[in-house]
């Protein structure tokens, strides 16, 4: 072991800049993203061409008597290319009454509605197929699938004809196969087919490429590898690899992806799949592939650098070292693991030359940020805060957009606090907000600057208002018609249509992902919705990049990533329990993602991810005799009693709640003896368990997303702060 000064020495290497945390402020307007994004403002457009839109946040029973008027009031629209309110309230009328039994109502509303609704006749001729069919009138139902069929042969709703009139003559399903292979119907059939004929590969290859969204995807593939690997083409196997990977099932797809195209992405997924399966001797191997086959591909750079990591330090170090030498992207995290290569071998000399070199001709990269931070929590540690306070802010100036520096900007006010400079630390937490408006950061440096947001100990005892959008984003790509469907609340039938219009799906833009992870949110598929939302941040190209930067400055992007489903449960158990219902939201996005019926790899359940035995138990202390764990009220109801518990067992300290909630009462226990919490910030950074430290962050994070979007109080300070900030860097 070094002794502390020797350390310190190795780790440094460098002078230290020193800049006022003004110049920061200042500075962050050359970052080339917009620092000071305003706080998202709810929609209150009263227009009568969004009347209609503006009403789909409600239920049907609340939004009926509204629809009905608006149905009633006949326009006189001059401007053909505009959909009149009273086209859409008879549209969006006719389908609630549809989804409530009311054919009769539904088809009178939807009689010549084509002429003066063109941009979704094929749907309107859909809902009169379907509204007959309620009806139980077989003739007209099936008169009407076949005019649908002949009227609007090309359109995607063709194949919902073809299924329903399948079912009499086999010819329509082998139609709609052909025709539209994308179609959730056409992977229904084929699923169907299956179940009678299992020896099918081409409905099963139908299945590999479209049914990523079935229950069964998984053993339907394993199906297909076990009996046609030998006929499967190097095309249907990438097509496979790609589903595993959509999957997480890691090891067979790094299977499928050895019998894919030879690619230098198809053999680094290989031989990453490999080791995240836990083979790592046939990883390496894979990686040696890799970097034969394609010297000189971008795929090879990373792939250097992983392989370094299964080999020996001195055959690690010329790994890497050729990483520096021919890949500059990756350049950085080679010189960051060579150092710790050379630290290993004792080197200590050539570990401190090579950190200097990253914090030079690396200066303002993301590798750059992760040592600086490093070191500033050394120096934190060792109890010398002014080293630590310069490291942090030398971060927060050469990498403000890293991963480290909310972090790092946050500290740099606390430390600045426990200086005695509170001007200095003021400025600091202002420029959190303002800078990373999004992270846990910010929301803690809310609390120092006294906004009404909570703290550890204050908020189980909030009832934030939340004020919902009055009306839904347009998709950024997408046919008109998509469009119109997903902002009148259809969402099944435009995730429907998203299905065949999304061609580009192994590489999307970031419109196309972001479009996607709006659908999946809408028809309830929180879990990936969110994920391909949320992981548009981690794109790199610099047209990516700046596209992603210019998406998030918008209020869609933020309402997307933060849902309210189960709005009304959620309240109505949180304000039984007497807890902060934003707060409980936010801890069920943490835990489930909103997913009704998720499991664990432990058993824990439902929204809450209850654990049966914890269910037990509270369900024993409340009387509650019948339950289920998949049922959200029945979630909720013994999530939030076991909430309130672990707040009554703390004297309402959050912080300690919802570490308890996730890691045990016995954890916690232990921690507080361990721990000093006369810090509660410095108490969260000591948490042993990383599960755990990431969790609180994140259930704050999200709690404080959800107030700065959808709380008016703070989404106005938000703005006052935004409008401030811009003021305080004009020239």
């Amino acid at each position: 072991m070094l002794n502390r000064n020797t350390k310190f020495s190795v780790l440094i290497g460098i002078s230290v800049c020193v800049v006022t945390i003004a110049s920061v402020v200042a500075g962050a307007k050359w970052t080339g993203v917009n620092p000071f994004q305003k706080a998202v403002q709810p929609q209150n457009t009263a227009n009568s061409e969004s009347e209609v839109k503006m009403l789909v946040s409600l239920s049907p029973a609340d939004r009926s008597a509204k629809l009905v008027e608006l149905a009633a009031v006949r326009s006189d629209n001059a401007n053909k290319e505009q959909v009149s309110p009273q086209s859409r309230a008879r549209y969006l009328l006719a389908s609630d009454l549809i989804q409530q039994g009311n054919a009769a109502q539904a088809l009178s509303l939807l009689e010549n509605l084509e002429q003066e609704y063109p941009l979704l006749a094929a749907n309107i001729a859909l809902r009169r197929a379907q509204a007959y069919q309620l009806a139980g009138d077989k003739g007209k139902a099936t008169k009407a699938w076949e005019s649908l069929l002949k009227t609007y042969p090309k359109d995607p709703v063709a194949a919902e004809a073809l299924y329903v009139l399948g079912k009499s003559k086999p010819e329509y399903w082998q139609r709609a196969i052909a025709e539209f292979p994308a179609h959730p119907r056409s992977v229904e059939i084929a699923l169907n087919k299956l179940k009678q004929t299992p020896e099918r590969p081409e409905l099963m290859l139908v299945i590999a490429k479209y049914g990523h969204h079935i229950k069964d995807y998984a053993a339907v593939m394993e199906n297909l590898v076990q009996q046609n690997s030998a006929n499967l083409k190097p095309e249907d196997w990438e097509e496979i690899a790609f589903g595993y990977w959509e999957k997480q099932i890691y090891g067979k797809g790094a299977i499928a992806y050895s019998k894919s195209p030879r690619t230098a992405t198809n053999l680094y997924r290989k031989a990453r799949g490999l080791w995240l399966d836990g083979k790592i001797p046939e990883s390496r191997i894979a990686y040696q592939e890799l970097v034969k086959a394609f010297p000189d591909a971008e795929d090879t750079g990373l792939g250097l650098i992983r392989l370094s990591r299964l080999s020996d330090p001195k055959e690690g170090i010329v790994l890497l070292d050729r990483v520096i030498s021919k890949f500059p992207n990756y350049a950085p995290e080679a010189l960051l693991d060579k150092s710790k290569l050379l630290d290993k071998m004792g080197s200590a000399q050539s570990a401190s030359d090579t950190r200097k070199l990253l914090l030079t001709k690396y200066n303002n990269s993301d590798k750059a940020a992760e040592l600086r931070w490093t070191i500033a929590q050394q120096y934190a540690k060792a109890g010398d805060i002014k080293s630590a306070w310069q490291w942090a802010r030398e971060l927060t100036t050469h990498n403000p957009d890293s991963e480290q520096a909310p972090e790092a900007a946050f500290w740099v006010g606390k430390w600045a606090r426990q200086a005695g400079r509170e001007a200095d630390a003021k400025t600091a937490f202002e420029y959190t907000i303002a800078r990373y408006p999004e992270s846990y950061f910010a929301w803690r440096s809310a609390v120092f600057l006294g906004w009404p947001v909570g703290d550890f100990t204050t908020v189980r005892d909030l009832s934030p208002q939340v004020v919902h959008a009055s009306s839904r984003p347009e998709p950024p790509v997408g046919s008109p018609t998509l469009k119109e469907l997903y902002q009148l609340g259809q969402d099944r039938d435009a995730w429907t249509l998203w299905q065949i219009e999304f061609t580009n799906r192994q590489e999307p833009t970031v419109a196309e992902q972001f479009t996607d992870g709006l659908m999946r949110v809408a028809v309830g598929d929180n879990l990936d919705g969110l994920w391909m939302v949320g992981s548009l941040r981690q794109r790199e190209k610099p047209d990516d990049r700046s596209q992603y930067l210019a998406l998030r400055q918008q209020p869609a992007y933020w309402q997307a990533l933060y849902p309210f489903p189960y709005l009304e449960t959620i309240v109505k158990w949180s304000q039984e329990r007497q807890l902060n219902s934003v707060l409980v939201t936010a801890l069920i996005r943490q835990e489930s993602r909103f997913m009704p019926k998720i499991k664990s790899i432990v058993g824990a359940t439902g929204l809450m991810q209850v654990m049966p035995e914890t269910g037990a138990w509270v369900a024993e202390k409340i009387n509650l005799k019948k339950y289920s764990l998949e049922d959200v009220n029945d979630n909720v109801k013994l999530g939030t009693w076991y909430l309130d518990r672990t707040h009554d067992e703390y004297q309402n300290n959050s912080l300690l709640a919802v570490a308890s909630y996730n890691a045990g009462p016995n954890a916690v226990a232990d921690w507080l003896k361990r721990f000093s919490f006369n810090d509660p910030d410095e108490f969260v950074n000591k948490i042993p368990f990383p599960e755990t430290n990431g969790y609180v962050k994140s259930v704050f994070e999200n709690y404080w997303n959800y107030l700065r979007i959808y709380n008016p109080e703070v989404n106005q300070l938000m703005a006052e702060h935004y409008e401030a900030a811009r003021e305080k860097v004009k020239p």
